[in-house]
């Protein structure tokens, strides 16, 4: 190779090698600068990724919720499931131990066995013949029946309960031509009491007492009931009428009739369920009796006889030193044992007392001799 060739091809390589050098330069100067105009497109591809990334995440956590509240309403759903058949389970047993008590208590009283009463569903329950046979038999007399849900309706209206427990269709319609018979005579008084009441006229009582398993017991139960609550009632009326109720005597007087009517409820419970005591019963109906006879004194003599008894009471020194008096063992026992026993029982003793004192107000004696004092 000679010198000529040799510089020929140097020549020529740097010749190559400088037209080379500005395009690289070139192309590196527009990798970096760019116009405003890809800029903006590729801010707005990056954010349109973003967003969907986004979009992408707030569906996945939405149907994760979703799944989520699903589960949690099926585990609620499968709860109140398991909660509603153990209430069930739990009523059928409290109804099958309260069937079991009415029928004990009925053995106890010598009421009439429960008869099986054939419902809607075909299945027995309990309704006594007590129920069945009520006092008011015309009833039986009247035609035509209700379909289940208006008579439920009618009831309500009424504001009676739709079904009391182990009612029959037969019963409630009974229940209900009762209601609407006795028109305002079926409105609760002062004591709401399931008794049906009477009216005035047949309020009095008898002056002896009905047996037990009789008919008449109830009636005699219902006319007692009556009879209070009407004393009540004008009770409350007359100090309605009163201008003195933010007297300290007139507040007295209103605290007497509200203490009266409430002391009075375990007497009504007493009522509704014939389990009076049998001394009580006839001391009640002679106190009673005497009062609507307007004999307040006869009355009062009753219920002191009631309330104190004639057994022995313990006056002075009952016994000094190691020697007892004489007759000491009649002191602690007695008639008043099962009276005065009882706080309730002394309670509502008071609060005839003072139906008494009110009824003598109200209804004044022909004879004057006849006021207590």
């Amino acid at each position: 190779m000679d010198f000529a060739a040799l510089m020929s091809s140097e020549i020529a390589k740097k010749t190559s090698k400088s037209s080379s050098t500005p395009t690289s330069s070139s192309n590196n100067n527009n990798n970096k600068y760019i116009s405003r105009r890809e800029a903006e497109e590729a801010r707005k591809a990056a954010y349109l990724a973003e967003q969907k990334s986004l979009e992408t995440e707030r569906a996945a956590k939405a149907a994760a919720k979703r799944k989520r509240e699903e589960e949690a309403a099926e585990e609620s759903r499968v709860r109140d499931e398991k909660r509603r058949r153990l209430a069930e389970e739990s009523r059928l047993k409290r109804e099958a131990k309260e069937a079991e008590e009415e029928r004990a208590r009925r053995k106890r009283l010598g009421l009439p066995e429960l008869l099986p009463d054939k419902g809607e569903d075909g299945e027995g329950k309990g309704v006594g013949k007590e129920e069945e046979e009520d006092e008011d038999d015309d009833l039986d007399g009247e035609k035509g029946d209700i379909e289940e849900g208006e008579l439920v309706g009618k009831l309500r209206a009424l504001g009676e309960p739709a079904a009391l427990f182990g009612e029959g269709h037969a019963a409630k319609l009974r229940r209900y031509r009762k209601a609407t018979r006795g028109g305002a005579l079926a409105a609760a008084g002062p004591i709401a009491t399931s008794l049906t009441p009477v009216e005035e006229k047949d309020m009095k009582v008898p002056a002896a007492i009905p047996p037990a398993s009789d008919k008449a017991r109830r009636y005699l139960f219902r006319q007692l009931a009556s009879y209070f609550n009407m004393v009540l009632r004008e009770w409350e009326l007359a100090l309605a009428r009163e201008d003195n109720a933010g007297t300290f005597a007139g507040q007295a007087a209103r605290h007497a009739m509200v203490s009266s009517k409430e002391t009075m409820r375990p007497l009504f419970r007493k009522f509704e369920q014939g389990d009076l005591d049998e001394s009580i019963l006839e001391a009640v109906v002679e106190i009673v009796g005497a009062a609507q006879e307007r004999r307040y004194v006869d009355a009062n003599d009753g219920y002191l006889r009631l309330s104190i008894g004639k057994a022995a009471w313990p006056i002075g020194v009952t016994m000094v030193g190691i020697h007892e008096r004489s007759a000491r063992e009649k002191l602690h026992g007695g008639e008043r044992g099962h009276i005065m026993g009882s706080e309730a029982t002394r309670k509502y003793l008071q609060s005839i007392k003072r139906c008494l004192t009110f009824a003598q107000v109200r209804w004044p004696p022909e004879d004057v001799r006849q006021l207590m004092g």
